[in-house]
């Protein structure tokens, strides 16, 4: 499933996936049931999480295994579709 080596990056590779949306206990499943459908060998154990200072959002990051721009492109769709995302970088 390897792509050619185009543009800034050689896969495969560690990506990070950063998230942010409101601070809710069914964010960071929901987010992870994601992750882990683009990128089957997640080490879930591994999601970082920190809410902001008032405690209304939290920021996830889950550095994946990237094999192809577009596994990159199908996570990062489908996270933006998630109602309770407000960022994915």
């Amino acid at each position: 499933m390897l792509e050619d080596n185009q543009g800034p990056l050689s896969f495969p590779c560690a990506f990070p996936v950063k998230v942010m949306g409101e601070a809710d206990a069914s964010l960071a499943r929901s987010i992870l049931e994601i992750v882990i459908k683009h990128a089957p060998d997640y080490d879930a154990s591994t999601l970082e999480t920190r809410r902001s200072s008032n405690g209304k959002y939290l920021s996830l990051t889950c550095t994946i295994n990237a094999f192809s721009k577009s596994q990159i492109d199908g996570l990062y769709r489908e996270l933006s579709r998630h109602p309770r995302v407000r960022i994915a970088l």
